[in-house]
């Protein structure tokens, strides 16, 4: 926890930016029923019956000292482009694919290199997940 709240505390750098990441699977749903028609004074009614559409994986990126978000969404988990910068100071979950590992399944080994030398690594400890400011962002 303290490497993570040290991490939140250096000022700012451009050259090497403070990202947040995390993910979230949602379950895609259609109704099955159109909902009834508005009357005045009327809210609209609608069946909670649905019909599953599939799933979805939402990716979020932050900058906390810039403001600035992105939020991916995909039908599948596959790796996500870092910004170009000198070095990238990623703050994640303990989820598998959060590994350097993951990059050589995704990248050929020299470019796996190229972008392991650029990341500083920092995990939020075990059951800590909500230092993770992207984590906080899905709350809100």
């Amino acid at each position: 926890m303290e490497d993570i709240l040290a991490v939140y505390a250096r000022p700012p750098d451009p050259a090497r930016p403070l990202l947040c990441f995390d993910e979230a699977g949602k379950e895609v749903t259609a109704p099955i029923r159109p909902s009834l028609s508005i009357r005045p004074g009327v809210p609209a009614r609608e069946d909670g019956e649905y019909a599953r559409a599939g799933k979805a994986n939402l990716f979020l990126a932050c900058t906390p000292h810039l403001g600035w978000h992105q939020i991916t969404i995909t039908t599948q988990r596959t790796g996500v482009d870092f910004p170009h910068a000198g070095r990238i100071v990623p703050v994640l979950d303990n989820l598998n694919t959060h590994r350097p590992a993951a990059l050589y399944q995704a990248f050929p080994p020299h470019e796996a290199r190229r972008i392991l030398e650029r990341l500083e690594w920092h995990f939020t400890p075990t059951h800590g997940s909500w230092l993770n400011i992207a984590e906080l962002e899905w709350a809100v």
